[in-house]
């Protein structure tokens, strides 16, 4: 199979799109290490090993609980899994946080927490209490430490895989600080693109239109669900079933592909 022997390393592996990425990559031969944010993921970790075995008994799958907001984080997961594997060929990262809010309501210091890292408290438009400098970190600043760890570990001929957002090509009300704190992950990939380049690693990023998870309903409402879809080819929201397999495709036959941003949105954007 194409990814025989290969260790791909998924971050928020074990749900949603992580989950999905990873069945299709045990089912062309990779061997498994995936993360999870928190103890909540445990039982997801625990029902995704056994359907990877059913599919693949002989894979090799690990599982990495942590909290991926600070880079000491980031060094500690890869550390482990060289440990565990003894190289990596894949890395998927998957990770991310939303937040919607008009831009006339964000002031200054709300714009310093979201991009200048200032420690606060920050209430989500659906009123969870959350420390608002969690979004920046997990949109930007993991983004930027995980390409740094897998440009360090990754294997010569290596896939590197950043999930991103349609909101990179289209300009929807209300997402302009989730957008704007996704924006460096275009850049970071570019760059290490060209970093990695003699080494034959191919480093992208995958823009998924909205996706029908539970990460996307609960700062919605239904009319917001509506347009979303509207937006979409079949009136609908993108899958985690759409997007997996153009994963699996990039860690296999499209390694030519490097430095680019795939917009997979069912047209939601044209870009």
């Amino acid at each position: 199979m194409a990814l025989s022997g290969k260790v791909a390393l998924i971050t928020g592996g074990v749900k949603n799109l992580g989950a999905q990425s990873a069945l299709q990559l045990v089912g062309v031969g990779a061997n498994l290490a995936l993360h999870y944010h928190s103890a909540s993921g445990k039982n997801d970790a625990t029902n995704l090993e056994a359907e990877l075995k059913k599919r693949s008994p002989s894979v090799k799958v690990a599982f990495y609980q942590g909290d991926l907001t600070s880079a000491a984080a980031v060094t500690k997961l890869f550390q482990d899994v060289i440990k565990d594997f003894g190289h990596v060929d894949i890395v998927v990262n998957t990770v991310g946080k939303v937040l919607k809010k008009p831009i006339v309501e964000i002031s200054e210091k709300e714009y310093d927490i979201m991009f200048a890292y200032v420690a606060s408290n920050y209430e989500f438009s659906f009123g969870e209490k959350r420390d608002a400098n969690e979004l920046t970190r997990v949109n930007s600043k993991t983004a930027f430490f995980v390409l740094q760890e897998a440009a360090a570990h990754i294997s010569d001929g290596g896939k590197i895989i950043t999930i991103v957002t349609a909101l990179l090509g289209a300009f929807t009300g209300f997402y302009t600080s989730y957008a704007g704190s996704k924006t460096p992950v275009e850049h970071f990939t570019r760059g290490v693109c060209k970093e990695l380049q003699s080494r034959r690693v191919s480093v992208n990023n995958v823009a998924p239109g909205p996706m029908d998870t539970p990460f996307f309903y609960p700062q919605e409402s239904a009319e917001a669900v509506a347009f979303h879809k509207a937006n979409g080819m079949d009136n609908r929201l993108t899958m985690v079933e759409d997007i997996a397999p153009i994963i699996r495709f990039l860690c296999t036959e499209g390694a030519w592909i490097t430095g680019q941003t795939i917009f997979a949105n069912g047209g939601y954007t044209t870009r």
